[in-house]
């Protein structure tokens, strides 16, 4: 039988949605919920009943919900999912989408869109935003073939400045025509206008990793972008890269996790073993607990050495606001194993984790907050994140763990000198616009990070 926890995710939604550790995967879920008393099976109705049932026995916070609900009163699933869960405010984290989406996303890493990732950035302190910088442009997207690249301007969308939105009230909807015409400004000052059309986008799991010589010893450096089937594998690429790492003696790693909003549990579980299988085996990396009338399904998962399980001395985690469940389960199940920095910015703050259920026969899912997480001290009630050890900025005006990249840098430095450097001003990370922009629960694992 498969182990319940292969199809957990913790994934964040958005700023003003979602956001944990461990993720569903690839379609798959466990579904007990009474058959649909609709005419339709997959009918609005169908839905909310489904929604209904299974919250009334997954949901962590069962004993939060409302004890009477008309389900008539509310014309979509999500305004029902909703209205369950108003009254539990550290439920930012359940959400609907389609199983198909959700099986793309986890399976594959792929998804329908431009291709980039932003910030929305606040310059005068009004707390309006009036510019949009793109963080992250994935390889081999549209995006990325129309000639973004981080640190890019949006000046314009289809003609209208970014003040002019926001004055219209329209910026959470942005990104949402299938295609748009944008005007960008790269850093040096030169402009150029080009249409884009939303595609299929493949997200790499792990963008890049290498190993640095310093004076103190080689030092291993991965760049991890989220927790997704294609990470794993005896030929994929933490295999390669901690191989290489393990090879080379690593035994102090840099792990830039600074926009990773999380994924599936059981990639989570597999790159806690490269880091502390080694070091820990057989200790506890995390104790999942769920509902008291789901207290069965609770479960311990122990370290296991891997034979590329890096003797590891000490761990930096590179974070941001926008590292998330998944990642935070890893930092957290180290935690009592190893010296661990968090260098960049406090972390998002979900220790909880969804559910897969799926509505036989339909393309619909529910991902339910089911589960927390703590490691083996028993420590998991971090909903205001993890704090930073070593404040530094993400400048968009370096490449992600490039030279000069403050927030390596400053991991480097930890590592030379064994506590942080002066400290560095941070610059201006905050996302007033995104903070308030209305709650989505739909494809959150995009929202945290600005993906279109």
């Amino acid at each position: 039988m498969m182990r319940f926890k292969t199809v957990g995710i913790m994934m964040a939604a958005a700023l003003a949605t979602v956001a944990c550790g461990g993720g569903g995967g690839g379609g798959g879920g466990d579904t007990t919920a009474p058959p649909p008393t609709g005419t339709d099976e997959c009918s609005a109705t169908a839905q909310k009943e489904f929604v209904l049932a299974r919250m009334r026995d997954i949901y962590f916070w069962v004993e939060d919900l409302p004890q009477t609900v008309d389900i008539e009163q509310y014309a979509t699933p999500e305004e029902l999912l909703d209205f369950l869960v108003a009254g539990q405010p550290l439920d930012r984290f359940s959400y609907i989408d389609t199983a198909s989406a959700d099986s793309a996303f986890f399976g594959e890493g792929q998804y329908e869109g431009f291709g980039f990732s932003t910030r929305f950035i606040d310059t005068d302190g009004d707390g309006q935003s009036d510019e949009i910088r793109f963080v992250r442009v994935f390889a081999d997207s549209p995006a990325a073939d129309a000639g973004f690249a981080r640190g890019q301007y949006i000046r314009t969308v289809d003609g209208r400045t970014i003040p002019e939105i926001q004055q219209a009230g329209e910026l959470a909807d942005i990104f949402t025509p299938d295609t748009i015409q944008f005007g960008i400004e790269r850093p040096d000052g030169t402009t150029f206008d080009v249409v884009v059309s939303k595609g299929v986008v493949t997200i790499d799991p792990v963008p890049q990793w290498r190993v640095i010589d310093t004076p103190g010893g080689p030092v291993g450096y991965l760049e991890f972008a989220q927790f997704i089937s294609t990470a794993e594998g005896p030929a994929g690429p933490l295999a390669e890269a901690f191989a290489e790492f393990a090879g080379r003696d690593v035994a102090d790693l840099v792990l830039d996790l600074r926009y990773n909003g999380g994924g599936l549990v059981r990639t989570a579980e597999l790159l806690g073993d490269y880091l502390g299988g080694f070091i820990a085996e057989g200790d506890v990396f995390s104790e999942t607990l769920f509902n008291a009338q789901n207290a069965a399904r609770n479960d311990i998962e122990l370290f296991e050495r891997l034979a590329s399980s890096l003797n590891l001395s000490r761990l930096i985690v590179i974070a941001s606001r926008s590292t998330a469940s998944a990642s935070e389960l890893v930092i957290n199940g180290l935690f009592p194993e190893a010296e661990v920095f968090i260098v960049g910015d406090r972390t998002f703050g979900k220790p909880v984790g969804q559910t897969a259920e799926v509505l036989d026969g339909c393309d619909f899912i529910l991902r339910p907050v089911a589960f927390q997480t703590v490691n083996g001290l028993g420590e998991g009630d971090y909903f205001g994140g993890l704090p930073v050890d070593c404040p530094a900025p993400d400048d968009l005006d370096f490449p992600v763990g490039g030279d000069g990249d403050p927030s390596l840098t400053t991991s480097l430095a930890v590592l030379e000198n064994g506590a942080c450097p002066a400290p560095a001003t941070l610059q201006k990370t905050a996302d007033p616009a995104r903070q308030v922009l209305p709650e989505d629960r739909s494809a959150p694992w995009r929202n945290l990070n600005g993906v279109y």
